[in-house]
């Protein structure tokens, strides 16, 4: 939606502002969405849910091709975003238990790596052709892609044994433990420091390190092809060592990253160099976080691992929004990566108390 903005604004005679309030209802679509959907899935097997979910998204997407007005167009926003969070949730369970063991963290990272491909690709797609055709033309081709998910997901995905028996109840348990909401608050606070950085690249690009508005969109190709690569080592590395380990060193690399930002992104060089890093780290934290989730919430871990996902979306609002504090107040755009610095430590602190409430004495309290 971020590229389709201006279009929108124009053929609805808004705002941008006003049309940016689009994003933040599939946001919040995402957040309400994740838990509340997979809780109500009853013991449906994760094959039909996943349909299920994948179908919501494409009808509701098609309906956005044909919007007549903002007003109904953010409505759908908000009902196309609800399956969002607890489709990746769900599918980073399954990704899990068709993997070979020792091998979990690599599975899951397998199955974002679509989301980071899209990044890369995909997304700088609709936003030409919602430039040079119609903004509606993109929502044609992403309900496109919905159906051919729809029928790949039909034809190849394996039905997978129900496990939740316990029912509802059982399930919602595991919120009565403090290591699930630790979770979430890294996911939400910690992974909040790169959205606090990343909401603001543009006018860091062009205002601090001097680019050429024409360029910023090739340093998004940049950032996507860093997620991607951290995507992959993301898995790798959670396959290796403890995930809130992983999730330790990879928040602390973050945090020296954005601090980096801040001093030297004046440089152009640097700066290309630190946006893919901190690009980077950004996606490599998902497969620990989440196989982190998978394994701590046992008997609830598909509740769980959708809320892992209204985390991320929980910490893209709280990024922006800390970010944009003292640009208000009137400092530089390279400030949004110092609160991203200041978040990510917070994240590192939540993360240490949870290794040490699974395994005591390990980290200093």
């Amino acid at each position: 939606m971020m590229g389709l903005l201006p279009d929108i604004a124009k053929d609805f005679q808004i705002s941008i502002p006003a049309a940016g309030h689009l994003i933040s209802a599939y946001a919040a679509g995402v957040v309400i969405g994740a838990p509340l959907l997979v809780a109500i899935s009853g013991n449906f097997g994760p094959k039909k849910i996943l349909l299920a979910l994948m179908g919501i998204f494409t009808l509701f997407n098609g309906l956005s091709a044909i919007a007549p007005g903002n007003n109904t167009l953010l409505v759908l926003r908000l009902l196309a975003g609800l399956p969002h969070g607890a489709f990746f949730g769900v599918g980073s369970v399954v990704a899990s238990r068709l993997a070979d063991k020792g091998k979990e963290a690599r599975a899951i990272s397998m199955m974002f790596a679509g989301l980071t491909l899209a990044n890369l690709l995909v997304v700088p797609l609709g936003t030409y052709v919602g430039h040079h055709y119609s903004w509606r033309l993109t929502f044609c081709i992403v309900t496109l892609i919905g159906l051919i998910t729809l029928l790949f997901l039909q034809l190849w995905m394996p039905v997978i044994p129900v496990t939740r028996s316990g029912g509802l109840r059982q399930e919602l348990r595991v919120f009565q433990r403090a290591e699930p909401w630790l979770i979430i608050l890294i996911t939400a606070i910690g992974t909040g420091g790169l959205f606090a950085w990343i909401s603001y690249i543009a006018p860091l690009m062009t205002e601090v390190s001097h680019f050429s508005a024409n360029t910023v969109s090739y340093i998004m190709i940049l950032a996507g092809l860093g997620m991607v690569i951290g995507n992959f080592a993301g898995g790798k590395l959670a396959d290796r060592m403890e995930p809130i380990k992983a999730c330790i060193l990879l928040l602390t690399c973050m945090a020296v990253v954005l601090v980096l930002i801040f001093f030297f992104s004046s440089s152009q060089a640097l700066s290309l160099c630190f946006t893919l890093f901190a690009a980077a780290l950004s996606l490599a934290l998902a497969t620990p976080i989440q196989l982190l989730m998978i394994r701590t919430a046992t008997e609830g871990e598909l509740i769980g691992a959708a809320a892992t996902q209204a985390g991320f979306n929980i910490g893209n609002a709280l990024g922006a929004f800390f970010g944009g504090l003292p640009i208000v107040a009137g400092f530089g755009y390279n400030s949004p990566s110092l609160v991203g610095a200041v978040m990510a430590l917070v994240g590192i602190g939540f993360a240490v108390r949870l290794a040490n409430l699974q395994q005591p004495h390990v980290y200093p309290a």
